[in-house]
């Protein structure tokens, strides 16, 4: 059975610290889409592959039940799958910011979520690099970048998959379902969702909404 390691789990606090230090740099544009990332990644619980494969029109926010829809071309097993984003308010805030942003810059319901905001062309292929969709290692640099303020051992320790693990973890820490967090989080059965339980542990005072301590 799988085992969890709870140093690979992001603290309430280390989340907390992550969204304010990426909030007071929003002046970037690269910052506000690490931010981006960070949530998708810690507070959706979405893989590096679905990160980057992830289409505007697969993020659902104008109806009652705002979410994530992760189609089976991108997920893993091709098992398409359904990420609630009515679970944490501050999160889906963000990505209607960002959703909005990249509709500003041209973005279609076939463009990439998040991309390359670079201006100018390709080294290698000659090609405008803006609007490129990211590979899994650029976004899992970016990541790295987003969690600096949490110190070099952290860094070294987390990885992008482990902001999975942590959506997981708080998710069941904040009162959800074994059986929702199993359809949001694709796993296979329940049993694999129910190794998380209790690998969170209380350090902060109360709980509000899920990924705003």
């Amino acid at each position: 059975m799988m085992k969890i390691d709870p140093l690979k789990i992001l603290t309430r606090s280390e989340i907390r610290l992550v969204i304010a230090d990426l909030k007071r740099k929003r002046r970037s544009i690269n910052t506000r889409q690490n931010l981006i990332i960070f949530r998708l990644a810690t507070c959706c619980g979405l893989r590096v592959s679905e990160i980057v494969g992830l289409k505007m029109a697969n993020v659902k926010l104008n109806s009652q039940r705002p979410h994530i829809d992760v189609p089976a071309a991108i997920a893993k097993r091709r098992k398409a799958r359904k990420v609630p984003l009515w679970w944490d308010a501050a999160t889906l805030a963000d990505l209607d910011q960002w959703k909005q942003e990249r509709t500003t810059q041209g973005a279609k319901v076939g463009s990439p979520f998040v991309c390359s905001q670079a201006s100018g062309n390709n080294s290698r292929t000659g090609k405008p690099s803006f609007g490129k969709p990211l590979t899994d290692r650029n976004a899992q640099m970016r990541f790295k970048t987003t969690i600096r303020v949490l110190g070099p051992e952290r860094v070294e320790m987390l990885s992008i998959h482990c902001g999975r693990h942590s959506f997981v973890s708080h998710a069941l820490a904040g009162g959800r379902t074994l059986a929702e967090i199993r359809d949001a989080a694709g796993h296979a059965n329940v049993s694999t969702t129910s190794v998380y339980l209790h690998v969170v542990h209380d350090d902060d005072e109360t709980v509000g909404s899920l990924f705003e301590f």
